[in-house]
Protein backbone atom coordinates (compact mmCIF):
# COMPACT_ATOMS: atom_id res chain seq x y z
CA UNK A 1 0.00 0.00 0.00
CA UNK A 2 1.82 3.27 -1.23
CA UNK A 3 1.91 6.27 1.07
CA UNK A 4 -0.76 8.11 -0.16
CA UNK A 5 -2.92 6.19 0.07
CA UNK A 6 -2.07 5.14 3.70
CA UNK A 7 -2.82 8.98 4.64
CA UNK A 8 -5.66 9.23 3.22
CA UNK A 9 -7.07 6.13 4.91
CA UNK A 10 -5.80 7.66 8.09
CA UNK A 11 -6.96 10.87 7.76
CA UNK A 12 -10.36 9.98 6.80
CA UNK A 13 -11.49 7.56 9.52
CA UNK A 14 -9.33 9.63 12.45
CA UNK A 15 -12.06 12.19 11.42
CA UNK A 16 -15.19 10.23 11.19
CA UNK A 17 -14.49 8.68 14.42
CA UNK A 18 -13.63 12.52 16.50
CA UNK A 19 -16.84 14.01 14.93
CA UNK A 20 -18.60 11.08 15.89
CA UNK A 21 -17.15 11.33 18.77
CA UNK A 22 -18.22 15.03 19.35
CA UNK A 23 -14.71 16.13 18.93
CA UNK A 24 -14.93 19.73 17.75
CA UNK A 25 -14.04 19.97 14.11
CA UNK A 26 -11.35 22.27 13.81
CA UNK A 27 -9.64 20.40 16.35
CA UNK A 28 -10.62 16.80 14.74
CA UNK A 29 -9.39 18.50 11.52
CA UNK A 30 -6.06 19.37 12.79
CA UNK A 31 -5.50 16.27 14.92
CA UNK A 32 -6.08 14.13 11.81
CA UNK A 33 -4.53 16.11 9.19
CA UNK A 34 -0.60 15.80 11.58
CA UNK A 35 -1.64 12.14 12.30
CA UNK A 36 -2.10 11.45 7.88
CA UNK A 37 1.65 13.17 7.88
CA UNK A 38 3.18 10.70 10.12
CA UNK A 39 4.15 8.05 7.76
CA UNK A 40 6.12 10.61 5.75
CA UNK A 41 8.06 12.76 8.56
CA UNK A 42 8.79 12.10 12.36
CA UNK A 43 6.31 13.80 15.11
CA UNK A 44 8.42 16.86 15.63
CA UNK A 45 8.70 17.96 11.79
CA UNK A 46 4.98 16.96 11.59
CA UNK A 47 3.53 18.97 13.61
CA UNK A 48 5.65 21.97 12.94
CA UNK A 49 4.83 21.58 9.78
CA UNK A 50 1.07 21.85 10.00
CA UNK A 51 1.63 24.88 12.20
CA UNK A 52 3.44 26.83 9.52
CA UNK A 53 0.69 25.71 6.94
CA UNK A 54 -2.50 26.93 9.57
CA UNK A 55 -0.10 30.50 10.21
CA UNK A 56 0.25 30.39 6.50
CA UNK A 57 -3.29 29.61 6.20
CA UNK A 58 -4.90 32.51 8.62
CA UNK A 59 -1.96 35.25 7.90
CA UNK A 60 -3.90 36.64 5.40
CA UNK A 61 -4.34 40.55 4.83
CA UNK A 62 -7.62 40.76 3.08
CA UNK A 63 -8.76 38.17 5.86
CA UNK A 64 -8.67 41.56 8.32
CA UNK A 65 -11.84 42.75 6.61
CA UNK A 66 -14.23 40.92 7.96
CA UNK A 67 -13.68 41.58 11.63
CA UNK A 68 -13.52 45.08 10.72
CA UNK A 69 -16.73 45.07 9.01
CA UNK A 70 -18.42 43.15 12.20
CA UNK A 71 -16.59 45.43 14.54
CA UNK A 72 -18.59 48.68 12.55
CA UNK A 73 -21.79 46.83 12.33
CA UNK A 74 -21.47 46.37 16.32
CA UNK A 75 -20.71 50.15 16.35
CA UNK A 76 -23.65 50.98 13.91
CA UNK A 77 -25.99 48.97 16.06
CA UNK A 78 -24.54 50.66 19.76
CA UNK A 79 -24.19 53.95 18.23
CA UNK A 80 -27.78 54.47 16.66
CA UNK A 81 -26.97 54.39 13.46
CA UNK A 82 -29.35 51.39 12.73
CA UNK A 83 -32.19 53.46 14.30
CA UNK A 84 -31.83 56.07 11.71
CA UNK A 85 -31.78 53.62 8.73
CA UNK A 86 -34.49 52.07 10.24
CA UNK A 87 -36.87 55.55 10.35
CA UNK A 88 -35.33 56.01 7.00
CA UNK A 89 -36.98 52.87 5.65
CA UNK A 90 -39.96 53.61 7.60
CA UNK A 91 -40.46 56.88 5.50
CA UNK A 92 -40.05 54.52 2.58
CA UNK A 93 -42.47 52.09 3.14
CA UNK A 94 -44.96 54.52 4.43
CA UNK A 95 -48.59 53.17 5.27
CA UNK A 96 -48.10 50.27 2.65
CA UNK A 97 -49.50 46.82 3.96
CA UNK A 98 -47.08 45.20 6.31
CA UNK A 99 -45.37 48.45 6.33
CA UNK A 100 -43.16 47.58 9.87
CA UNK A 101 -42.22 44.06 7.80
CA UNK A 102 -41.27 45.91 4.81
CA UNK A 103 -39.27 48.63 7.11
CA UNK A 104 -37.27 45.11 8.37
CA UNK A 105 -36.57 44.04 4.84
CA UNK A 106 -35.43 47.56 3.04
CA UNK A 107 -33.68 48.39 7.06
CA UNK A 108 -31.38 44.60 6.14
CA UNK A 109 -30.21 45.89 2.73
CA UNK A 110 -29.24 49.21 3.86
CA UNK A 111 -27.83 47.93 7.26
CA UNK A 112 -26.20 44.93 5.32
CA UNK A 113 -24.20 47.20 2.38
CA UNK A 114 -22.51 49.05 5.49
CA UNK A 115 -21.30 45.94 7.80
CA UNK A 116 -21.01 43.48 5.39
CA UNK A 117 -22.73 40.90 7.99
CA UNK A 118 -26.23 39.13 7.83
CA UNK A 119 -25.61 38.61 11.50
CA UNK A 120 -25.30 41.44 12.62
CA UNK A 121 -28.57 42.61 10.48
CA UNK A 122 -30.62 40.37 11.73
CA UNK A 123 -29.57 41.13 15.46
CA UNK A 124 -29.93 45.31 14.98
CA UNK A 125 -33.12 44.87 13.27
CA UNK A 126 -34.53 41.92 15.35
CA UNK A 127 -34.08 44.11 18.58
CA UNK A 128 -35.25 47.63 17.80
CA UNK A 129 -38.60 46.69 14.87
CA UNK A 130 -39.21 43.44 17.10
CA UNK A 131 -40.47 44.82 19.74
CA UNK A 132 -42.81 47.68 17.33
CA UNK A 133 -44.09 44.90 15.87
CA UNK A 134 -45.19 42.90 18.20
CA UNK A 135 -47.26 46.32 20.22
CA UNK A 136 -49.14 46.66 16.80
CA UNK A 137 -50.17 42.83 16.84
CA UNK A 138 -47.63 41.32 14.71
CA UNK A 139 -47.80 37.37 14.36
CA UNK A 140 -44.77 36.59 15.94
CA UNK A 141 -43.67 33.59 13.61
CA UNK A 142 -44.17 35.94 11.00
CA UNK A 143 -41.77 38.16 12.47
CA UNK A 144 -39.02 36.08 12.86
CA UNK A 145 -39.84 34.76 9.05
CA UNK A 146 -39.42 38.42 7.88
CA UNK A 147 -36.06 38.94 9.37
CA UNK A 148 -34.19 35.64 10.17
CA UNK A 149 -35.58 32.07 9.55
CA UNK A 150 -38.53 30.03 8.24
CA UNK A 151 -41.02 30.44 11.08
CA UNK A 152 -43.46 27.31 12.24
CA UNK A 153 -46.03 28.21 10.47
CA UNK A 154 -44.23 27.62 6.85
CA UNK A 155 -43.69 31.09 6.30
CA UNK A 156 -40.11 31.46 4.70
CA UNK A 157 -38.49 35.25 3.48
CA UNK A 158 -35.22 35.74 5.63
CA UNK A 159 -34.27 39.39 4.64
CA UNK A 160 -31.46 39.26 6.43
CA UNK A 161 -29.48 37.11 4.38
CA UNK A 162 -29.02 40.53 2.11
CA UNK A 163 -25.96 41.50 4.14
CA UNK A 164 -24.64 38.43 3.07
CA UNK A 165 -25.48 39.54 -0.75
CA UNK A 166 -25.41 43.49 -0.71
CA UNK A 167 -21.89 44.30 -0.51
CA UNK A 168 -19.62 45.03 1.21
CA UNK A 169 -19.99 41.17 2.13
CA UNK A 170 -18.06 39.29 4.52
CA UNK A 171 -18.84 36.21 2.09
CA UNK A 172 -17.67 37.80 -0.72
CA UNK A 173 -13.98 38.52 0.44
CA UNK A 174 -13.56 34.55 1.38
CA UNK A 175 -14.59 33.86 -1.48
CA UNK A 176 -12.20 36.09 -3.41
CA UNK A 177 -9.73 34.49 -0.80
CA UNK A 178 -10.17 31.09 -1.57
CA UNK A 179 -10.80 31.04 -4.88
CA UNK A 180 -7.20 32.57 -5.67
CA UNK A 181 -7.74 36.69 -5.98
CA UNK A 182 -10.81 36.99 -7.12
CA UNK A 183 -11.59 40.70 -7.59
CA UNK A 184 -13.26 41.80 -4.55
CA UNK A 185 -14.68 44.70 -6.36
CA UNK A 186 -16.13 43.10 -9.45
CA UNK A 187 -18.00 40.43 -6.80
CA UNK A 188 -19.27 43.29 -4.58
CA UNK A 189 -20.40 44.90 -8.22
CA UNK A 190 -22.14 41.28 -8.98
CA UNK A 191 -23.92 41.05 -5.49
CA UNK A 192 -26.03 44.10 -6.12
CA UNK A 193 -29.03 43.22 -8.41
CA UNK A 194 -29.03 39.72 -7.00
CA UNK A 195 -29.17 41.39 -3.94
CA UNK A 196 -32.14 43.96 -4.69
CA UNK A 197 -33.66 41.27 -6.12
CA UNK A 198 -34.05 39.03 -3.19
CA UNK A 199 -35.02 42.05 -1.19
CA UNK A 200 -37.82 42.71 -3.66
CA UNK A 201 -38.83 39.65 -3.76
CA UNK A 202 -39.21 39.40 0.16
CA UNK A 203 -41.25 42.79 -0.36
CA UNK A 204 -43.39 41.05 -2.50
CA UNK A 205 -44.11 38.00 -0.48
CA UNK A 206 -44.42 40.49 2.77
CA UNK A 207 -47.21 42.52 0.61
CA UNK A 208 -49.24 39.47 -0.15
CA UNK A 209 -49.25 38.07 3.36
CA UNK A 210 -49.78 41.33 4.95
CA UNK A 211 -52.60 41.91 2.93
CA UNK A 212 -54.61 38.94 3.80
CA UNK A 213 -53.81 39.06 7.78
CA UNK A 214 -54.39 43.48 7.62
CA UNK A 215 -51.08 44.37 9.04
CA UNK A 216 -51.41 48.48 7.79
CA UNK A 217 -49.29 51.30 9.75
CA UNK A 218 -50.52 53.36 11.96
CA UNK A 219 -48.66 56.33 11.78
CA UNK A 220 -47.94 58.71 9.13
CA UNK A 221 -45.00 61.32 8.95
CA UNK A 222 -45.12 64.93 8.81
CA UNK A 223 -43.40 66.76 5.84
CA UNK A 224 -41.24 68.27 9.28
CA UNK A 225 -40.97 64.59 10.51
CA UNK A 226 -39.92 63.29 7.17
CA UNK A 227 -37.57 66.36 6.77
CA UNK A 228 -35.80 65.23 10.04
CA UNK A 229 -35.85 62.00 9.75
CA UNK A 230 -33.83 61.94 6.05
CA UNK A 231 -31.31 64.59 7.41
CA UNK A 232 -30.22 62.43 10.08
CA UNK A 233 -30.00 59.30 8.08
CA UNK A 234 -27.82 61.57 5.08
CA UNK A 235 -24.57 60.84 6.57
CA UNK A 236 -25.47 57.02 7.66
CA UNK A 237 -26.19 56.82 3.67
CA UNK A 238 -23.21 58.48 3.10
CA UNK A 239 -20.88 56.15 4.36
CA UNK A 240 -21.97 53.38 1.61
CA UNK A 241 -21.35 55.78 -1.01
CA UNK A 242 -17.35 56.36 0.74
CA UNK A 243 -17.20 52.11 1.33
CA UNK A 244 -18.50 51.01 -1.76
CA UNK A 245 -17.25 53.72 -3.83
CA UNK A 246 -13.70 53.31 -2.59
CA UNK A 247 -13.27 49.76 -3.15
CA UNK A 248 -14.71 50.01 -6.56
CA UNK A 249 -13.23 52.61 -8.38
CA UNK A 250 -10.03 51.39 -6.76
CA UNK A 251 -8.68 54.55 -3.88
CA UNK A 252 -8.51 51.63 -1.23
CA UNK A 253 -8.79 47.99 -0.74
CA UNK A 254 -11.44 46.09 1.15
CA UNK A 255 -9.26 45.80 4.12
CA UNK A 256 -8.83 49.49 4.18
CA UNK A 257 -12.16 50.24 3.62
CA UNK A 258 -13.49 47.81 6.39
CA UNK A 259 -11.21 50.34 8.47
CA UNK A 260 -12.85 53.49 7.14
CA UNK A 261 -15.75 51.92 8.16
CA UNK A 262 -15.06 51.71 11.27
CA UNK A 263 -13.48 54.94 11.72
CA UNK A 264 -16.59 56.63 10.10
CA UNK A 265 -19.30 54.96 12.05
CA UNK A 266 -17.07 55.74 15.37
CA UNK A 267 -17.00 59.53 14.24
CA UNK A 268 -20.18 59.35 13.67
CA UNK A 269 -21.81 57.82 16.42
CA UNK A 270 -19.13 59.49 19.23
CA UNK A 271 -19.72 63.10 18.07
CA UNK A 272 -22.68 63.90 15.30
CA UNK A 273 -25.32 61.52 16.71
CA UNK A 274 -23.33 61.40 20.43
CA UNK A 275 -24.84 58.32 21.34
CA UNK A 276 -22.22 56.49 22.53
CA UNK A 277 -19.66 57.42 25.00
CA UNK A 278 -15.91 56.99 24.53
CA UNK A 279 -16.11 54.75 28.31
CA UNK A 280 -18.20 52.54 26.42
CA UNK A 281 -15.77 51.69 23.78
CA UNK A 282 -13.60 48.24 25.15
CA UNK A 283 -17.35 46.66 25.59
CA UNK A 284 -18.46 47.58 22.17
CA UNK A 285 -14.72 45.95 21.03
CA UNK A 286 -15.37 42.69 23.43
CA UNK A 287 -18.73 42.40 22.12
CA UNK A 288 -17.66 42.14 18.46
Amino acid sequence: MNTALVSGLIILVLLIIMLIAGVPIAVALGVSSVCAILPIMDLNVAVLTGCQRIFSGISVFSLLAIPFFILAGNIMNKGGIAVRLINFAKLITGRAPGALAQTNILANMLFGSISGSGTAAASAMGSIIGPIEKEEGYDPNFSAAVNIATAPTGLVTVSSVLGLLIPPSNVMITYSLVSGGTSVAALFMAGYIPGILWGLACMLVVYVIAKKKGYRAKKRFTASEAGKIILQALPCLLLIVIVIGGIIFGIFTATEGSVVAVVYSLLLSLFVYKSIKIKELPKILLDS
